[in-house]
């Protein structure tokens, strides 16, 4: 499987400090947005990557990240010249998508929970059409909704429903077969003038091949679309950092725990950066690891 970041958008709702720089390049916390979502790819054991943003923000990301290397990734870009939709993804990267199977994650989508990598490894390695990830939210109508039947098979999909029919968000992580590329250029776009990620999932839901996983208690869904959420975001990695000592969406360390570099490599990584706290991280998880011996 491959993964696709979409971190496209003008990101109006931060102006107007996403006015000269990405939403995804912003702060959360220790780390930049992007990062977070990056690492969900990588616990998937996705090592191919392709982050499309706009034509003024790539270069920045490419400044950041380089050809992903460091981290044992095949990094690509791709230009999305307007906010045509989620589903646009798809039809841009069709190239990079190749025959494979695709996960597409959403650039300011935070998602923090127990046994995360295993779930997502193994819907990875059974997946047969879609596989969407549901969040118990407190106001429904506010989302996509996903309704499913007890075997988790997904039976109606709605978006900001006024009487939802479940308390199941539909968050920005989907996982799709190949079929997904033919899927999204063969449609319309909405009266928004967008292709809609929910036509995909729509058409996947009609052949009976679309299915919701519940995240469930305890886990955590984040996204940083507004100035509150995005600092709430912070406040909430802040914390657990402080509490458990480990820092979430460290690529450096996930990267070392998934194999895709060795402790020394890692140890390089961290000495690098280690005029900050974040770089002293690297080290410590390095050595533990046993690099430098």
């Amino acid at each position: 499987m491959k993964g696709i970041v979409l971190a496209g958008g003008s990101g109006t709702r931060l102006h107007p400090i996403t006015q000269a720089v990405s939403k995804q390049l912003l702060p959360v916390y220790d780390k930049p947005m992007i990062y977070y979502p990056i690492s969900v790819l990588m616990l998937a054991g996705i090592r191919e990557i392709l982050i499309i943003s706009t034509p003024a923000d790539l270069p920045n990301f490419q400044r950041l990240l380089g050809g992903g290397d460091q981290f044992g990734l095949r990094l690509s870009y791709a230009e999305q010249a307007a906010p045509n939709g989620l589903a646009e993804a798809f039809v841009i990267g069709a190239d990079f998508i190749g025959d494979d199977n695709v996960a597409l994650v959403l650039g300011d989508n935070i998602f923090y929970g127990r046994g995360f990598s295993g779930r997502m490894q193994q819907e990875v390695s059974s997946l047969d059409g879609c596989v969407l990830f549901g969040y118990q939210v407190k106001d429904p109508r506010r989302y996509g909704v996903g309704e499913t039947d007890e075997t988790g098979r997904l039976i109606s999909i709605e978006e900001k429903p006024s009487e939802p029919k479940s308390d199941k968000a539909i968050t920005g992580l989907y996982f799709y077969d190949n079929d997904v590329v033919e899927i999204s250029r063969g449609l319309k776009p909405s009266a928004r003038g967008e292709l809609e990620i929910t036509d995909v999932n729509l058409t996947y839901l009609r052949q009976g091949r679309a299915k919701l996983i519940d995240l469930g208690r305890g886990f955590a869904w984040l996204d940083t679309g507004t100035h509150d959420s995005l600092l709430e975001a912070g406040q909430f990695v802040q914390v657990l950092e402080h509490r458990t000592g480990v820092r979430i969406a460290c690529l450096e360390e996930v990267a070392l725990r998934m194999g895709f570099i060795d402790a020394d490599e890692c140890l390089a990584l961290g000495r690098k950066l280690s005029k900050s706290g974040y770089g002293d991280y690297v080290v410590e998880v390095a050595r533990a690891a046993g690099g430098g011996q």
